[in-house]
């Protein structure tokens, strides 16, 4: 079930949305003003974000700014803002539509529905195993929400295993594929760059997946 988080403070307007969006089949969570925005965010791990501009405590711009610094989620503003300059601005921020009050409630549940459809097709390269997300497009990693900083090189090689998750690889098929032909060094390097992936998901449950040496085979990233 795809879960729709309501940031709007006008109660009644939130709970109309809520009664369409829940008939539509969405689970949905709501919060009313700025301050809580955030932590509300964080604990449902929303699909999308029905934004609010005017909020008491961060306005809507504010918090728009600090979901995409750390999320792909859609959002789709609310506002009694109906100038043109004010929806360019929700756009170039980050938005992914915009929508001026008064609105019509299944009109704002049809526009979800379509923002959900484009954002799963863009976010088609994106690969997740339980908490771990590897986004193949932008080379991003995330754990839990939080990102995950690789060098390139060791940034590549978790990229190739996850791109063929429980494929086994010697040690000589990712030098191939990762450093290329003509690198003439060690294949320590390969063993190295596992070591420091591991450190890296550390705190990845295991009952979701590990990076896992197969004893004379060589290596691959099994997921559960």
């Amino acid at each position: 079930m795809k879960r729709i988080l309501i940031i709007e403070d006008e109660f009644s307007i939130s709970q109309v949305l809520r009664a369409y969006l829940q008939k539509a089949g969405f689970g949905v969570d709501q919060v009313f003003n700025g301050e809580e925005a955030m932590e509300a965010f964080y604990s449902t791990n929303p699909d999308l974000v029905l934004l609010d501009v005017m909020l008491p405590g961060k306005d809507g711009w504010d918090l728009l700014k600090e979901i995409r610094n750390m999320d792909t989620c859609a959002v789709i503003m609310l506002t009694a803002l109906g100038d043109i300059n004010y929806r360019l601005d929700g756009l170039n921020e980050g938005a992914d539509d915009y929508i001026a009050k008064p609105f019509n409630a299944e009109e704002v549940v049809a526009r979800v529905k379509a923002v959900l459809r484009r954002s799963k097709a863009e976010n088609s390269q994106v690969k997740r195993f339980g908490k771990l997300e590897i986004d193949m497009k932008s080379h991003s990693i995330k754990l839990s929400g939080n990102i995950i900083r690789l060098t390139p090189r060791d940034l590549s090689v978790l990229l190739f295993l996850a791109d063929h998750p429980n494929q086994t690889f010697t040690r000589d098929q990712l030098i191939e594929h990762v450093w290329g032909w003509e690198y003439e060094g060690s294949d320590r390097a390969v063993d190295l760059a596992i070591k420091r992936i591991r450190r890296a998901l550390e705190d990845w449950p295991k009952i979701e997946g590990e990076i896992k040496t197969l004893r004379g085979l060589g290596y691959q990233l099994s997921v559960y």
